[in-house]
Order: structure tokens, then C-alpha cells, then sequence
């Protein structure tokens, strides 16, 4: 079914989205704008569809008498009309008959209304212009001044046309100020219900409410759903968030230490183009039953508005020391405190890996992308995973597989054998688990170089360092792990303590090539709690 221009019209304001808050403004001149433009371009196109009607004569083929010089030796044409016409000139009148083809060329002469001096008259009929004569043509001359018929042409025209353009575009104008009125009146009701609110870099941010954070997670958490806050909450929450600083950057945006309500919180800010990371990042840390003390604390996700443009936000709990990437490269950490790093790490990778089953069960969820600049280090010195933006998840009543709509990989570096040659079974939920597997394998030799063992560390180094670029390729990686199947350098004053040796025979397991005999995350849990009672036992003795 075809779409008139009036049907293009009416969709295109046919919008079931909602604006509210610093989108309205914007959202309201872009609506008013475009309809008065949109409506001007209908009656613009019926007007000339009614010209070209009215001018448009028979398609057929008429013999019309000739006379003029146009004519040369002919006494007839053949054209779409006839026409007869007459010049009244200083030296005497000239006289014409003859055809007019094409719809413009009628249109131009039978239109044109008579002046004082010319008259032009049109037929449709077979030598219609036969029986015109000089002074029959010349009778429809007008008395009046020339140009006025002309002139009253064009103020019809101006009446008809123009008049309901003017119209519309003061409608439009008049819809703008209307919008800009009423969102000034709602930031005016705002700030008088609290004189406490703030803008800082054009983010409208308001402080309401005496809740902590701590109480309103608190009482998100005992309601049963350790799913974060509640919806609402979470939109009020980041609407009362102000940024302080950047404290990072990455792939899919930057990472803000922002304050609510005096304490600090992290504000990851996605740009448009990550929409759906964003989105199936949200989606993830809305599971139910997925708060962990080893997972980061998701508090509030909302889009909102910074200097008129649309930001995407995820609002997590605020640690100081960073990421665990960034902490090693600044301190160099016991035996003690690097294994109790590398078991937390294990910890909240056995929560996602786990499957919940119940009424308000929770889903099994792999990482992805776990990595040491996906890890953050909180103030006791323990880990939790962050970055679920690649996550996949599976439930075993119904084995859906969600994979999710995000077309991005993971980081090349701490990609799996089976997923740089493309071996991996990607409808096996199994299969990404052990991709998180040999990821976690990394992380660990990563503490382990940071690791004190008779007073020797070595300096931090990211897998692999010695062996591909600072930005490897897909077929660097490749090379290395599937082809040549190296691992990280392992050190020779590794083997002389008994922990970091531990941590050795552990790690390896994590790198097997074959996917399926690698350890399950559950024990490598449970062998890390093993080794941290040997070293607590070693110390007591």
C-alpha cells in the first residue's frame, strides 16, 4: 500500500516515546519545527497537483488552422490545442493561429490572462480557431490599467497559499515557546522544592531525601531481590548524582567518581554509539540474586542529559584503589594479601558461573572479558568483577543460551585458543565459562608476578609481553597461543616457594589447550582455600 505525503506526515509523528526531564526541551522544537514543516510541504504539493490539473488539456491530437510566420507555407497543425491570438501594436495588429503541445507550453499561453495589449484564446476542438477574428480577440481587452489582472493573480496566490504557510510557521513558533515555558516552569518547581540543587557542567543534579546509600541497598537486599535498587530509585538516584572527575577510560566510554548525597559512587558514562553495551550491561546487573560481595555493586543505571546531549549512565560503588591492572603496577603485594586477591577473584567467578534455580532464581552467567582492568581492588584489599557488558547467560528449565545483542569480542590478550582460531562452540554455555577459565589463569599469573617470595617481585608485565605487540592482532595471538601454543614465562624463583608454586600447578591447569580439561571455577575456589590454610598453617608453625 503506497504512503501519501499526508500518511508520511502523520507517522512521522506518530512517537510513542515519552520525553521528560532535559529531553523535553529538545524533543518539543524538533516536533513543532517538523510539523509545520511537514504541513507546508502537503499543501505546497496539492496546490501544484491542482495547476497541473486545471492547465493540463486532451492528450489527443487536434488539426488546428495556422497563420503567422511561425507557420511558414502551412495552412494547418497539429497539436494538444488551438489557439488564436492577437498584438495590438503602435504600427497596426498582429494576428496568429496555430498548435500548442506539452502540458508547460499550454500552461504558459492559455494562463496567461489578457492585457491591454494581447489577448491569447485556447480550444480543444478540431480547427476551433477557425472562426476567431482580430476584433472578436480584440473585444477581450481589457479597460483597466495593464498588469492588474496579473497583480491580483499573484494576491490570490499570496491569500491561498502563503497565507496558511504564515500560519503554520506561527503555530510552530508559538509550540517552541510553549515547550521552553513549561520546562522552565518544571527546573522552577524543582528548585523550589529543594533549595540544595546544584548544576555542575550542565548536569541538572538534585539532592532529596536523608537515605544512605548503604540503607537504600540494605533495603533493596533484604527484599529479597539482590538486584540492585528499584527502578525508580535508580533514576532518582542518578538524577541527584553530581561528576567530580574523570578516573578513566575506555573502550566504551569514560569512568567518573561522581557523589550522592556526600558519598562517593562510580559513573560509568557510555557514548551513543555503545548503546546496546550499556543496555546489556543493565540488563545483567538486574538479575536477580547477583549481588556478591565479589561482584561490583551496581546501584542505579538511567539515560540522561550533559551540555544537550544524551548520555548513558551506570552507577556502581566507587573504589579508591582502582583496578586491579592499574593497583599492581603501583604496589607490589605479600603472599598473603596476592593469594586472598586471586581467591576473591575465584569467589565472584563461581557466583556468575552458578546457576540459582528457585522462584527468584538467578541465571548462570559467564564473563567474557575477564581481566585484570575488569577487576577493582576495594579498601580491604579483596577483588570484585566488574564489566558485565559482554556477558553471556543460561538457564537450565528452559537451556536458553542469551548471548545478547553486542556484535563486540573480548580483549585479544586474554583471549582463549578456542576463540582466536574460532573452535569454540558457541552454542554451548559450557564452552564460555572455560574461556573464563583460562582468562582467570592470566589474572592469577599476573598476582604471582607481584608477589613478594624472599623479598624478590618482578616488575608488572601484562601476559604474553614478551612474546606479541603492546596492541596485538587477532593473528599475533593466534601465532602465539594456537600455533605455537606458548604460555606466560613462568619464573624460576616461583618454584622455590611453596605458594607461588602452588599458584604455578594452578595456573597451568587454567592454559590447558583442550577446553575441557581445565578446572571447573568451583575448584579452583576450593584449591585456593587449600593453599591459603597451608600458608596459615606454615605461619603458625
Amino acid at each position: 500500500m503506497e504512503q501519501t505525503e499526508e500518511d508520511i506526515c502523520c507517522v512521522a509523528h506518530n512517537d510513542k516515546y515519552t520525553p521528560s526531564g532535559p529531553d523535553l526541551q529538545s524533543t518539543c522544537n524538533w516536533r513543532a519545527l517538523n510539523m509545520g514543516l511537514c504541513c507546508v510541504h502537503v499543501l505546497l504539493l496539492l496546490f501544484l497537483q491542482a495547476l497541473r490539473t486545471s492547465a493540463e488539456g486532451s492528450d489527443e491530437h487536434l488539426v488546428c488552422l495556422c497563420e503567422g510566420p511561425k507557420c511558414l507555407q502551412a495552412t494547418e497543425c497539429h497539436g494538444s490545442q488551438c489557439f488564436s491570438s492577437v498584438i495590438v501594436l503602435s504600427d497596426g495588429d498582429v494576428f496568429e493561429r496555430g498548435c500548442l503541445n506539452g502540458p508547460n507550453k499550454i500552461r504558459l499561453h492559455c494562463s496567461t490572462p489578457p492585457s491591454v495589449k494581447q489577448a491569447i484564446l485556447c480550444c480543444a476542438q478540431d480547427k476551433c480557431n477557425s472562426n476567431t477574428t482580430v476584433s472578436s480577440l480584440k473585444s477581450l481587452l481589457p479597460s483597466a490599467p495593464e498588469g492588474q489582472p496579473v497583480r491580483y493573480r499573484v494576491e490570490m496566490f499570496a491569500l491561498f497559499v502563503l497565507g496558511p504557510v504564515v500560519v503554520l510557521v506561527l503555530l510552530s513558533v508559538v509550540s517552541v515557546l510553549a515547550c521552553r515555558r513549561l520546562h522552565h516552569g518544571r527546573l522552577q518547581r524543582l528548585q523550589e522544592f529543594d533549595p540544595e540543587q546544584g548544576a555542575i557542567d550542565g548536569l541538572i543534579s538534585s539532592n532529596v531525601g536523608n537515605s544512605t546509600l548503604a540503607d537504600l541497598l540494605d533495603q533493596s537486599c533484604t527484599s529479597g531481590s539482590g538486584s540492585g535498587l528499584p527502578f525508580l530509585v535508580q533514576r532518582t538516584v542518578a538524577r541527584q548524582t553530581s561528576l567530580l572527575e574523570c578516573v578513566g577510560k575506555g573502550r566504551y566510554g569514560e569512568v567518573w567518581r561522581g557523589q550522592w548525597q556526600g558519598e562517593n559512587v562510580a559513573v560509568k558514562i557510555f557514548s551513543s554509539r555503545d548503546e546496546k553495551s550499556w543496555f546489556r550491561e543493565t540488563e545483567i546487573y538486574s538479575t536477580v540474586l547477583l549481588r556478591h560481595e565479589n561482584i561490583l555493586e551496581f546501584m542505579a543505571s538511567d539515560m540522561t542529559s550533559r551540555n544537550s546531549s544524551t548520555q548513558l549512565w551506570l552507577i556502581t560503588h566507587y573504589h579508591e584503589n582502582g583496578s586491579l591492572y592499574d593497583y599492581l603496577q603501583r604496589v607490589a603485594v605479600e603472599t598473603a594479601e596476592g593469594l586472598a586477591m586471586a581467591a576473591s577473584v575465584a569467589c565472584g567467578l563461581v557466583h556468575l558461573h552458578t546457576e540459582i534455580i528457585g522462584t527468584e532464581g538467578k541465571a548462570a552467567i559467564a564473563h567474557r572479558d575477564l581481566k585484570s582492568k575488569n577487576i577493582l581492588v576495594t579498601k580491604e584489599l579483596r577483588c570484585c568483577i566488574a564489566d558485565l557488558g559482554l556477558a553471556v547467560t543460561h538457564t537450565q528449565a528452559d537451556n536458553l543460551l542469551d548471548v545478547g545483542s553486542n556484535p563486540k569480542v573480548g580483549t585479544k590478550r586474554y583471549m582463549a585458543p578456542e576463540v582466536l582460531d574460532d573452535s569454540i562452540q558457541t552454542d554451548c554455555f559450557d564452552a564460555y565459562k572455560r574461556v573464563d577459565i583460562w582468562a582467570f589463569g592470566l589474572v592469577l599469573w599476573e598476582i604471582a608476578r607481584r608477589t613478594y617470595s624472599n623479598g624478590i617481585v618482578e616488575e608488572y608485565k601484562p601476559p604474553f609481553y614478551d612474546q606479541v605487540p603492546n596492541d596485538p592482532s587477532f593473528e599475533d595471538m593466534k601465532k602465539v597461543v594456537c600455533v605455537e601454543q606458548q604460555r606466560p614465562f613462568i619464573p624460576n624463583r616461583w618454584f622455590s616457594d611453596p605458594t607461588l608454586s602452588a599458584l604455578v600447578k594452578l595456573m597451568k591447569e587454567c592454559w590447558y589447550q583442550n577446553p575441557s580439561a581445565r578446572l571447573t571455577a568451583l575448584r579452583i575456589k576450593k584449591t585456593l582455600d587449600k593453599i591459603q590454610s597451608s600458608l596459615e598453617k606454615g605461619k603458625e608453625s
